[in-house]
């Protein structure tokens, strides 16, 4: 069910900043820019070969970005796994004993589907799921 990994996702304080480090230095396009206000968060994804790269800023101090930041400082919060089928990926790693930080799918940046796995049952890693919405192109 798994198809692809969809994106790694790297928490910035600064989107202009970060996103100056990857085009002038890494000379990767920016290509595309989307707010997601239920999860507090701008981002900007830059696209390798199919695999993109997701950067997140906080837009309120009570974001789980900005959590994350407080925490752990800049630096890769997640990895993004794309499935034709989010429901019975969730259903799998809940028959598995993996505690969900989402039971239920909600829509993420991108247009996509997603959800998440708490990183105390993924050998510490936050992982999501996402799935692209009927009608929807995958980026």
């Amino acid at each position: 069910m798994i198809q692809k990994i969809d994106h790694l996702g790297i928490a910035v304080r600064s989107l202009e900043v970060a996103i100056a480090f990857y085009e002038n230095a890494l000379g990767l396009p920016c290509e595309g820019r989307e707010e997601v206000a239920s999860q507090r968060v701008k981002t900007a994804f830059f696209n390798l070969d199919g695999v993109h790269l997701e950067l997140l800023e906080p837009t309120s101090a009570d974001s789980p970005i900005a959590k994350f930041l407080s925490d752990k400082g800049e630096g890769i919060h997640h990895i993004a796994f794309r499935t034709d089928e989010i429901g019975g990926q969730l259903a799998q790693a809940s028959r598995a004993g993996v505690r969900l930080i989402n039971a239920e799918p909600f829509e993420g940046a991108a247009g996509k589907l997603v959800a998440f796995l708490h990183p105390k049952s993924t050998h510490g890693v936050l992982t999501e799921f996402c799935a692209m919405k009927e009608g929807n192109v995958a980026h």
